[in-house]
């Protein structure tokens, strides 16, 4: 799994006007390429009579899966420069889509490319981009006495405290970056003057806005 990684915050559209040609871009979250063309397709059809619905996509940790399509725009216009703007941003599992109803005035492919592109680019920021952090959950098993000085501690730190469960002993649930294991096992040992069970309680991605 990757530590960290850049994709939209769900999904989203923006609309901009062109030479009199209106281009709306929609984008979305897609884990899966079976979930984008699900996407594209949703597009199309609520779109049927625009005169373009053309889209680029990246899915997969490696962006292994990419793919662009230009929808009868002239090759190499729409599709990607779309799925350029995706890269140049670093994102994955990504969809985007953009519709173009033609105004009368042709563009060019240059003016073309530059319209996709930045419909695009708008697009996303209008969405919202998130990073997602691998963090791993560390639960903290202590007595209660011990409570308020492992949370003071915890608050004070770069470590985000997630919950408290309070059973017979307290579980101090804490997400970390992934890899600090050691340190932060090391850290509550000393605050707790070695009274403390520690177990790592599986991963999980959190995000944060960009």
């Amino acid at each position: 799994m990757l530590t960290s990684y850049y994709t939209v915050k769900g999904d989203g559209k923006n609309e901009i006007t062109i030479q009199k040609s209106r281009f709306i871009a929609h984008v979305k979250r897609t884990p899966t390429e079976e979930e984008a063309q699900e996407f594209i397709q949703s597009i199309k059809k609520e779109h049927a009579s625009a005169t373009h619905n053309c889209s680029a996509y990246l899915i997969g940790e490696q962006d292994l899966i990419q793919k662009a399509n230009d929808d009868g725009e002239p090759s190499g216009t729409a599709g990607v420069p779309m799925l350029e703007v995706l890269k140049k941003r670093k994102l994955k599992d990504t969809t985007v889509v953009v519709t173009r109803y033609f105004g009368g005035i042709k563009l060019g492919a240059g003016g073309l490319i530059r319209a996709y592109g930045q419909s695009v680019s708008e697009g996303l920021n209008a969405t919202g981009i998130v990073e997602r952090r691998l963090m791993e959950k560390m639960t903290t098993e202590i007595d209660y006495s011990l409570l308020g000085k492992v949370e003071n501690e915890i608050r004070s730190s770069n470590y985000l405290l997630d919950q408290i469960d309070y059973m017979e002993n307290v579980q101090v649930q804490t997400l970390i970056q992934s890899g600090l294991e050691e340190q932060f096992t090391e850290w509550m040992t000393n605050i707790t003057s070695g009274q403390a069970k520690i177990l790592s309680n599986g991963q999980l991605y959190k995000e944060y806005d960009v």
